[in-house]
């Protein structure tokens, strides 16, 4: 060693750094930080670059990179990029689960939970991506397999998976832990088959209509209702009747039938399996999770329900 190279001891170097001794010398038996030299009396001695590496190590320990891996770093086995990137993706899953973690403590202060609801929250909001879609995927398959269900139905119903934003607003958070109570409850896939089955009865030898269009009909039933709601037309009033003769000529020529007494029948029970309430509650639940609208078909079907029964044609 040039005898012109400054050394230092440990103590002259945590004053310079502002680190412990105690720090220095556990990282120097580490060997992320070695002697350069030692003392007739076996003290250390660390050179100029002894600071650089001080430096680097404290910032990477700051960040929660492990001593075996700095030591890779300072051996250029990896580079502090790679380091970074890896660390940096770990960051993003435990600011996350902390995330979940304060939504689900304060939805149990919220609601005064008892610690058997606490925990099953907890395991529910916790959930990775991947196990809350397996989760819905395997309510649809075991709710609906061997049922002749329009595949359009059914993708709308796959597409339509749960994503849970990584800082949930309470009312998400709600929404998922009574979304992922019901897919596991029996009853509830029970009776979501029998209207499924209800309802393939109902589309026997009727043509089924494509998507785009059926949601262009679900629309004009939208619009048209809330328009008789806003403009106080009881739906059994005689106003009434023009608006849900439109309708229902609309929903004929829709499957391929003709307006009638019989048809009239036909589309009550149609309306009544699509007016179910476990429909209704389950996509309401998807669309709080989602962040997307909620469905508002429900007081459009019952104002047209009510309407079609009190025109007497039925």
């Amino acid at each position: 060693m040039d005898d012109d190279t400054p050394l230092y001891s440990i103590g002259e170097l945590a004053r310079t750094t502002g680190l412990t001794v105690r720090t220095i010398r556990f990282w120097s038996d580490a060997g992320v930080v070695p002697p350069a030299d030692r003392t007739p009396a076996g003290y250390r001695r660390y050179g100029q670059d002894a600071l650089a590496r001080l430096g680097l190590v404290r910032t990477l320990r700051d960040l929660g990179v492990g001593l075996a891996t700095i030591q890779r770093v300072l051996e250029r086995e990896v580079t502090v990029a790679e380091v970074a990137a890896v660390h940096a993706e770990a960051l993003e899953t435990q600011i996350r689960t902390l995330r979940l973690r304060r939504a689900v403590l304060r939805a149990v202060a919220g609601r005064g939970s008892a610690p058997e609801e606490m925990e099953l929250m907890h395991k529910l909001a916790t959930l990775s991506d991947r196990e809350r879609r397996h989760l819905v995927t395997t309510f649809i398959d075991s709710a609906f397999q061997g049922l002749d269900v329009d595949p359009g139905f059914l993708a709308t119903m796959r597409a339509a998976m749960p994503d849970l934003p990584d800082d949930p607003t309470q009312a998400q958070l709600d929404a998922w832990v009574e979304l992922a109570e019901l897919l596991q409850d029996d009853d509830f896939r029970a009776g979501m088959r029998k209207a499924a089955i209800d309802q393939i009865e109902a589309l026997k030898g009727v043509d089924r209509p494509a998507p785009a269009e059926a949601e262009r009909l679900a629309e004009l039933i939208r619009q048209r209702t809330a328009d008789a709601r806003a403009a106080g037309i009881a739906p059994q009033s005689q106003a009434a009747r023009p608006v849900a003769d439109e309708l229902v000529r609309q929903c004929a020529e829709l499957s391929g039938r003709s307006d009638g007494p019989e048809f009239r029948a036909w589309l009550l029970q149609r309306l009544d399996v699509a007016r179910d309430s476990r429909y209704e509650h389950y996509w309401r639940l998807i669309s709080v999770i989602n962040g997307w609208p909620a469905p508002d078909m429900g007081p459009a079907v019952d104002w047209l329900t009510a309407a079609v029964r009190a025109s007497g044609t039925a």
